[in-house]
């Protein structure tokens, strides 16, 4: 798969196949691709937890959000619900604020997760303060983003955006989640050769 279809299939997954667990060992050198990226002044104050396992995952699921346009959805049923987690936080300790970093080195997870034939969420809606009693977490780390991982059960289609301009994403009748993208016309609006 080149580079271009490795970002097209990965799409934020909300369904998984529960049966499939995502091995702590998986995560963990998803983690250590992450470490790679660039880091803004080579400050590099994101920290990491992985969370794997029917018990650690089954108390970390009720505390995040899922599908906001998708208004009569809570979330995955069981037998859906992911099978792994990372946790990427901000170590106020080395610095005030992540910058891009945490975009940076999530992309780069989920890039990852799609290239091992995972899937994955990036979960902003979580209760952060009940997921740092959880996981135990000092003062200093800030929780930024989870990113729920699994094998994938859900087709995500990506289509063009409707002329009524609508972003919302939806499913269909069959089950299939629709995303609708604004074309390269839309958003390249400069192009200069000199």
């Amino acid at each position: 798969m080149d580079f271009k279809q490795l970002v097209t299939a990965s799409r934020s997954i909300r369904r998984f196949d529960q049966s499939r667990p995502v091995s702590e060992e998986v995560l963990c050198e998803l983690v250590d691709m992450a470490r790679l990226t660039p880091s803004g002044r080579n400050s590099q104050p994101l920290r990491y937890a992985v969370c794997s396992g029917p018990e650690m995952c089954d108390a970390i699921f009720p505390l995040l959000g899922w599908a906001g346009y998708l208004k009569d959805w809570r979330g995955p049923e069981p037998g859906e619900q992911p099978t792994g987690y990372v946790v990427v936080m901000l170590d106020s300790d080395v610095q005030d604020s992540p910058g891009c970093d945490h975009g940076i080195a999530a992309q780069t997870i989920m890039l990852g997760a799609a290239h091992q034939g995972l899937g994955g969420c990036m979960v902003g809606t979580v209760n952060r303060r009940k997921l740092a009693e959880l996981l135990e977490l000092p003062d200093n780390l800030e929780i930024l983003l989870v990113l729920a991982l699994g094998v994938p059960a859900e087709e995500v289609i990506l289509e063009s955006l409707p002329l009524d301009g609508k972003i919302e994403y939806w499913r269909d009748e069959t089950g299939r989640h629709h995303v609708p993208k604004r074309s390269l016309e839309d958003i390249l609006v400069i192009r200069r050769s000199r």
